[in-house]
């Protein structure tokens, strides 16, 4: 009978795990989303896994062969409890697909924000602060209020880089 099941990859291997699982004949999926992240001082977008270091593979526990996993370059292990490997509902898996684009990329819903909300800057030169969310303006740009030396100062900041309190 075929079932999802989970595989644990070496640090940033995930790609090279699948592409040499896909290789073999396996199937494979492995959910990726658009993430910002800052390096070296600029915030850089790029498409990241969705779940760092574990990808997931269709088996037959009868009849496909386990052994080559393993070794697979890329693989670390098969994620296992209790000597038995971990597997995965067809629901989650439906559910993963039903999220992607047609390019094969999760879409998460950022969650919208109300004026007077309460949001802390994660990025920039204010990350830390706690500020009052007013309004989103355009090309992705929030309007915040920042409480600076006992006075609200109103800044336009990059909407990836709050969230809400």
């Amino acid at each position: 009978m075929q079932a999802w099941y989970l595989v644990y990859t070496k640090p940033q291997q995930e790609r090279l795990a699948v592409e040499n699982l896909d290789r073999q004949d396996y199937e494979t999926y492995l959910p990726v989303l658009w993430s910002r992240r800052r390096r070296a001082g600029k915030s850089i977008t790029r498409l990241e896994p969705m779940f760092p270091r574990y990808l997931f593979i269709h088996l037959d526990d009868s009849t496909d062969d386990w052994g080559p996993i393993r070794s697979t370059v890329g693989v670390a292990n098969m994620v296992r409890f209790a000597n038995r490997a971990a597997k995965v509902p067809d629901a989650l898996i439906a559910a993963l697909h039903d999220r992607e684009d047609g390019d094969g990329v999760q879409q998460v819903e950022r969650p919208t924000l109300s004026a007077g909300e309460r949001v802390r800057i994660e990025e920039g030169p204010f990350a830390g602060y706690e500020a009052i969310f007013e309004a989103a303006t355009s090309q992705s740009r929030v309007l915040i209020l920042l409480d600076i030396a006992g006075k609200q100062a109103r800044m336009k900041i990059d909407e990836n880089f709050i969230a809400a309190v």
